[in-house]
Order: structure tokens, then C-alpha cells, then sequence
């Protein structure tokens, strides 16, 4: 392959002893080795300090903070690599994951980022399902639903710096899906890497698994729509429902695939009322 880019990979952390662990070493393990590891983390007293002090090569803070949000943003300003992925405290890349994003943006270098393909996993790290993409759309993300897992997402450390990071104080669980729709708005070219490259995990101390935070995400991305034109109603139903059948027909023209059963559906059975994480951004209370 090319010479591809240096990668700084940004992990927000707070109280996250039980998975960190593995998710560095699911960064230490990449068959390319260009990369700088960068741990932000928010105060945590579980014994994720000590999990931090045993990895002499990572690039790592603790402080209290005002959220995952907030210390993304802090990360990202620290970041000396060329491109800046996200990769939450519980979460882990795939085998071949950094090769295959440095490949594809090297290969393709008019991209300004670039996302790829997810496989959702439960506590254990056995998989409960995969999903495939197909392209970015604007319209799809506005419209239809946001498809982008933000730990596949790659951005070049210059667009952060053109557009600005995440914004944390507005948005508790939602910033990252105004960001994907900020690169869209601002004309920024967005590829897709046709390769699974995450695993997301859903476990009893996460927040994605939360109910409390699917509640709260939903009215933040209906006021984020709202900013971006997209004003709900019975037109926005009506187009939500339109948009989400043209990402199924654009899955099954590029990918030769499509969702028969929805995602929510799929983990339905992995989600709880109340899951238990700390918060320095008051989550936990919501």
C-alpha cells in the first residue's frame, strides 16, 4: 500500500475499569502501526487509572470534565496524527481495522473522512448482529436515520480544525450525529470503507444500552433536525419513511444486502431501563 496517514485515536473515559483494558489492546493489536493512542479520561476512581499507568505507550490525562463530548474535543485539539478516529472506552477495533481506513484514505485523498461498517456485540463480546452500509447521503441522515457509527468514523485533523469539534455543552448524547450532518452541510467529501471495523458493545454499564439515553437522544436529534431543515410533522414522517427505503435500495445496489429485520429490533433484548455508568455530564440522572 501507499505510505499512509499517521492516526490518533481518541478515547474518552470515565470509570470504564471493566472494558478499557481490552480496548487498548484492540488498538495495540493493528497490523499498521502508524498511530498515536490518546486516553482522556474524566476523573474515574473504579481502578481505570491503574489499567492506564500499565501502557506505557498511551498519550493519557484524567481530569473532571463536562462529558464524553467535551473530552473527544480534548483529544482531538491534543492529536498530532493526520486523520482522528473516536474510540469509546468500551468499544474495540477489529483486526485490520487501522490498515484498511489508511489504505482507503491514502488511495483516496481529495476524502475529508471516511466511515465504515460495525458489528454490534453484547458483554462478552459475542456478536449479536452486523451492519453494512453503503454511502454517506446527506439526505439519509437528515431524513431518514442516523446509519453512521461514529467509532467507524475517520476525519482528518484539519477538517476538526476547520468546523470545530463537538458541541458538548448543547448536546449530551447526540453532538456526534450534528457533527456527521455538519460534514455534509459544509460540503465535506465523506467515503465509505466496505469493511467491518468496530465492535460496539451493548453491556449492562454502557449508555447505548440505557433507555433513559435512547429517550433522551431522540428528542436531541429531532431539535438538531430541526436546525438542519428537516421540521418533523407529518411531511418529516413521511419523507423518514422514504429516505430509510432509499439507504436499503443503495445497501442492496452496492452491497448486495439489506436490513430485513431492523436494528432495534435486533437489540431489543440487550437494552435496560436503567444501565448502570457514571456520568460527569449528569446521564446517570436523566
Amino acid at each position: 500500500m501507499a505510505e499512509g496517514p499517521c492516526i490518533s485515536i481518541v478515547t474518552p473515559s470515565f470509570n470504564s475499569a471493566t472494558t478499557i483494558r481490552e480496548t487498548i489492546e484492540s488498538v495495540m493489536s493493528q497490523d499498521y502501526k502508524d498511530w498515536e493512542h490518546i486516553v482522556v479520561d474524566g476523573g474515574s476512581t473504579d481502578g481505570t487509572i491503574d489499567i492506564l499507568q500499565s501502557f506505557g505507550h498511551l498519550i493519557w490525562s484524567t481530569k473532571k470534565d463536562e462529558g464524553h463530548y467535551d473530552a473527544m474535543n480534548k483529544g482531538i485539539s491534543r492529536a498530532k496524527g493526520e486523520v482522528v478516529v473516536i474510540l469509546n472506552a468500551d468499544d474495540c477495533f477489529r483486526p485490520g481495522a487501522l490498515r484498511r481506513a489508511a489504505e482507503t484514505l491514502a488511495g483516496h485523498p481529495r476524502w475529508d473522512a471516511i466511515f465504515g461498517d460495525v458489528v454490534f456485540v453484547d458483554d462478552r463480546g459475542r456478536k449479536i448482529y452486523q451492519r453494512q452500509e453503503a454511502v454517506y447521503d446527506y439526505d439519509v441522515l437528515l431524513y431518514g436515520l442516523d446509519y453512521i457509527c461514529h467509532q467507524t468514523l475517520f476525519v482528518r485533523k484539519n477538517v476538526y480544525e476547520k468546523l470545530g469539534g463537538y458541541r458538548h455543552k448543547e448536546f449530551r448524547n447526540s453532538a456526534d450525529y450534528e457533527f456527521k450532518l455538519r460534514l455534509g452541510h459544509s460540503g465535506c467529501r465523506v467515503g465509505h470503507v466496505p469493511a467491518l471495523l468496530v465492535n460496539y458493545r451493548y453491556h449492562d454499564r454502557g449508555q447505548s444500552a440505557d433507555l433513559r439515553i435512547i429517550r433522551n437522544m431522540h428528542e436531541e436529534t429531532a431539535k438538531i433536525r430541526r436546525e438542519y431543515g428537516n421540521r418533523g410533522g407529518f411531511r418529516g414522517n413521511c419523507l423518514q419513511v422514504l429516505y430509510k427505503l432509499k439507504r436499503q435500495v443503495q445497501k442492496l445496489a452496492l452491497r448486495h444486502t439489506c436490513d430485513f429485520v431492523p436494528g432495534t429490533w435486533r437489540l431489543k433484548s440487550h437494552l435496560r431501563e436503567q444501565a448502570q455508568f457514571s456520568s460527569n455530564a449528569g446521564l446517570d440522572k436523566l
